[in-house]
């Protein structure tokens, strides 16, 4: 028998798809986390933590007016009530709803280091404290007047708030940021008086376009105030959409110095950047002397953010400078809007600004009807008894007797008085000392005033027109407690026209100075002072000079390796004349098999020859040929077993080219084709031979070459005149051994 119950009682086993199963069980997983963690209710602008951190601190009644209570006691209570998650998600989450840096109006009052705009991170919570701030009271007024309903909390024992009533609206006040699985949010804070204003023309127009909206949000206001340098359209396009990319920068100020000199100090920086990593980024760029004209950067910062910015040079226009530091550093940041949130049926979805303040409003008449019908029952029962109080006055001595004379006055009362239950029972729970206070006058009075307000809300309940004209008037009340006027509310991020794009050459915010660039054949690079002649240069033991340039600091030094790589280095970059300078490859990514063919100045205007040894080759542009990166920029494609072997400028009509096989021969320039990367075309044919040299010339010029003590000229160049391509005649008589054109 045990056995066959035992068969009974177990459950089938049903075969299932393992996709499937997992499909299943990741959905509703993706929808926990959606839900319950990282997107914010577009109601109340809270995601759990939060709303359930607040509770908790309601609970403990921690408001503004009280003392401050330790934070591991409300986070105590927190995770052993209302959220069954760690203590340190939940501290971290209520640590930054105290800070001032990085949420715009604070939910709670902290007291003790909850950490500072460096990125320093808080005390542990035995060491802290904190109560509610104003903001968070109105977030909440109302939960005691049925404003919204109570869920059972994860061990059934308590109830908590599904959703906050909301009279500050904290979703656009304080913005919120979030990632879930398969999407992400990202809202910025804004100015709770623009909000209101913006809420209030939506009262009174319901229908207006979502770009409305923003005649009276002006943008963004971060806690760490700084610039939003965007142009009206985006910023209009951005919350007509609910997404897009708004630049934020740091706010500066130039501080002028004596003999001509200046400074810039900084004194916001973007909302989201640590100020000590920011400082950071840029020293270390610094160094590796990416930002050659700045010379330092200081942090004098106390409460208030101070950040000293010393220009290499006085003639660095500052507006040139700062554009170029907010393009390289994070001085300016882009902020991603994404105003994705949960609708009031639990739904994701992206809103733009209308429909976020549409659905605040809604949100708020429910509140206002929940509230005016709790209110309602409350006058009503109010009444009642007041009507079983005049009815006492008005017969005290005959009541006082049935009371003393009776066994059970209760019953003996409802009949002889035409009393309800309920208004005996409160006559009976009477203390005597309220006798003295029922004066006929004052207990009608108070019954005419309930009256009043009754039939006030029971004309609220059915015209909505009167219940937005009271949503008005609340409106009104928040902007007045936080709007622009107050401390708090006044606005700290500008909004500034984007300031137009400066195609500006880092070579513009450089001094120009004279260098004489030297390489040497190991590979070690220096930049003297002036234009010097190297023949006085020194070298270590063992090397020697390989190629040198007079350039100046504000040129591009090009370098073209054998492995068909360009590679770019501006002369300011180059390491000082001291010593012996660096290694190469210290600058640039050079391999270890691969050398370097020349080094030259670049210009615009030019044009090169690339070949590589077997006599392949084109003509490529300079402007194609800049490197960005340390690891240079490929355009001669070098087959196994070759490699890159000259670049030349293009000057001339015809090109000569000679092998090392001593044949040479000459072709019209216009036959090698024009290429920004490949393996270019044959320029002369050999059987075992590599080539030796080209030279450029006009062919009315003629060819020069060295010969003897000096230099010939070979104007009858037509027996040496054929196809690219061609395998050539040995060269004219008195042509060098060394199969160079010198």
């Amino acid at each position: 028998m045990i056995e066959n119950n035992a068969d009974v009682l177990t459950p089938a086993i049903k075969d299932t798809p393992f996709a499937g199963a997992l499909s299943e069980r990741y959905l509703a997983y993706a929808m926990s986390t959606i839900v319950a963690r990282s997107l914010p209710d577009v109601r109340d602008g809270l995601k759990p933590v939060h709303r359930r951190l607040l509770y908790a601190m309601r609970q403990l009644k921690l408001n503004p007016e009280t003392g401050f209570k330790k934070c591991a006691r409300v986070v105590g209570d927190v995770i052993g009530k209302y959220h069954p998650h760690g203590d340190v998600a939940v501290y971290d989450a209520m640590v930054r709803l105290a800070q001032d840096f990085a949420v715009r109006y604070p939910l709670v009052d902290g007291q003790g280091n909850f950490g500072n705009i460096d990125g320093d991170r808080a005390a542990a919570m035995r060491y802290t404290e904190a109560r509610l701030t104003e903001p968070a009271i109105a977030l909440m007024e109302g939960l005691d007047d049925n404003a919204v309903d109570f869920d059972k909390t994860y061990d059934g024992e308590e109830e908590e708030p599904v959703v906050m009533p909301a009279a500050f609206p904290n979703l656009l006040a304080n913005g919120s940021s979030g990632i879930a699985v398969g999407m992400a949010t990202n809202i910025p804070s804004h100015n709770v008086g623009e909000v209101c204003d913006a809420l209030q023309y939506l009262i009174k127009h319901p229908d207006a376009a979502p770009e409305k909206m923003m005649d009276f949000i002006q943008g963004p206001d971060f806690p760490t105030g700084g610039v939003l340098a965007e142009s009206r359209e985006n910023i209009i396009k951005a919350y007509v959409t609910g997404r897009g990319a708004l630049k934020i920068r740091a706010r500066w100020k130039k501080e002028e110095l004596s003999h001509g000199q200046y400074q810039i100090i900084i004194t916001e920086i973007p909302y989201g950047i640590p100020k000590s990593d920011l400082i950071m980024k840029i020293a270390k760029l610094l160094s590796e002397k990416k930002l050659p004209f700045l010379s330092d950067i200081r942090d004098e910062s106390t409460d208030k953010v101070r950040i000293v910015l010393e220009p290499k040079s006085r003639a660095v226009p500052a507006e040139q400078l700062m554009e170029h530091l907010f393009k390289s550093t994070d001085l300016q940041v882009n902020f991603n809007l994404n105003m994705n949130v949960l609708d009031a049926d639990h739904t994701p979805r992206v809103m733009n600004i209308k429909e976020v303040l549409a659905a605040f409003l809604k949100h708020r008449d429910i509140v206002l009807v929940r509230r005016s019908k709790y209110r309602l029952d409350k006058i009503a029962h109010r009444m009642d008894l007041l009507q079983g109080f005049i009815i006492t006055y008005l017969n005290l001595d005959r009541v006082i007797e049935i009371i003393r004379t009776e066994d059970d006055p209760k019953p003996i009362m409802m009949q002889e008085f035409q009393l309800s239950d309920v208004q005996v029972e409160a006559i009976l729970n009477m203390r005597l000392r309220s006798l003295k206070r029922l004066e006929e006058e004052a207990l009608k009075r108070e019954f005419e005033d309930l009256a009043l307000e009754k039939a006030g809300l029971e004309v609220l309940l059915i015209d909505e027109g009167a219940r937005f004209q009271k949503l008005s008037e609340e409106i009104a009340d928040i902007k007045k407690r936080f709007g622009q006027k107050t401390a708090l509310g006044a606005r700290r991020t500008t909004v500034a026209e984007a300031a137009p794009v400066i195609d500006m050459p880092i070579e513009a915010l450089i001094e120009k100075e004279p260098i004489t660039v030297v390489l040497s054949k190991k590979g070690w690079i220096r930049a003297l002072k002036g234009h010097v002649d190297v023949a006085d240069v020194k070298f270590k033991e063992g090397d020697d000079l390989k190629f040198s340039i007079r350039t100046y600091t504000t040129d591009n030094i090009m370098l073209f390796a054998t492995n068909g790589r360009f590679y770019t280095l501006l002369g300011d970059k180059i390491s000082g004349g001291r010593g012996f300078g660096e290694p190469l490859r210290l600058s640039i990514d050079l391999p270890e098999d691969a050398d370097i063919v020349t080094l030259f100045i670049h210009k615009s205007e030019e044009r090169y020859l690339v070949a590589t040894q077997n006599g392949k080759g084109f003509i490529v542009d300079a402007k194609d040929t800049i490197a960005q990166t340390r690891s240079g920029k490929i355009v001669l494609n070098v087959a196994d077993g070759d490699r890159a072997y000259l670049c030349k400028p293009v000057i001339g009509s015809h090109i000569a080219v000679i092998g090392t096989n001593r044949k040479m021969i000459v072709f019209k320039t216009e036959e090698i084709p024009m290429m920004t990367r490949g393996s270019g075309v044959i320029l002369q044919r050999y059987a075992e031979a590599k080539l030796s040299d080209v030279k450029f010339f006009n062919w009315e010029e003629g060819l020069a070459f060295p010969s003897g003590n000096g230099m010939h000229v070979e104007r009858n160049m037509e027996m040496w005149l054929s196809k690219r391509a061609s395998i050539g005649k040995f060269p004219p008589v008195g042509f060098p051994r060394s199969n160079k054109f010198g």
